[in-house]
């Protein structure tokens, strides 16, 4: 009778049945779940995710370190993106066939002039393939192309995101991070808006 009493006593003391216990611990694992997401969420965006080795994304303004490459130019030497570190620099991804192209050619040859004793670079890469290809030089020469004209693999292309359209052009700043990017022929004046930003 005694240990009865002392049982029923127990239970009282605890005030819970095993029911409401397990209501209790899963609530309470629930706060605590809930918890951790709203602290995890607090500090801005999640990252981006995954993506293939060296993608760039062509998203304006959405800033990526430009992929190095080491490519032949129409006069025969290699040019490297990194030999311009510290510069800004402009790659333009065009073809000799390609109308919006040669009209946007003029614009960047009046921008060599203008930023090119200010820590500005173009380089032109020419995506240009089979009879085409012999066209470069002698088309370089004719609209007197005042900065780097070099020819594209399939490296390059893959690096920068795939260009599926030309002419398409990204905007690298001083550090080497890809500031902005354009598919289609752009004015100059958005341009000299990047570049003004860049030198900065």
């Amino acid at each position: 009778m005694a240990k009865k009493e002392i049982n029923k006593s127990d239970d009282i003391k605890m005030g819970l049945t095993k029911k409401q216990r397990s209501w209790i611990y899963t609530g309470t694992f629930t706060a605590i779940v809930i918890l951790l997401f709203v602290f995890n969420n607090m500090n801005g965006e999640p990252e981006e995710g995954p993506y293939p080795p060296d993608y760039i994304s062509t998203i304006q303004n959405n800033s990526k370190i430009a992929p190095d490459f080491a490519l032949k130019s129409v006069e025969g030497k290699t040019v490297k993106l990194s030999d311009f570190k510290g510069k800004v620099v402009i790659l333009d991804f065009w073809a000799t066939w390609c109308g919006p192209c040669k009209r946007g050619i003029p614009d960047l040859i009046a921008l060599k002039k203008e930023f090119g004793n200010k820590g500005v670079e173009i380089i032109g890469i020419s995506v240009d393939q089979g009879n085409y290809i012999e066209q470069v030089k002698p088309f370089v020469k004719d609209m007197k192309i005042n900065y780097p004209i070099v020819y594209a693999d399939s490296k390059v292309a893959s690096n920068y995101g795939g260009i599926e359209s030309i002419p398409t052009t990204f905007v690298i700043d001083k550090k080497g991070n890809i500031v902005s990017s354009y598919v289609g022929l752009t004015s100059k004046e958005t341009y000299v808006n990047d570049i003004n930003k860049a030198l900065k």
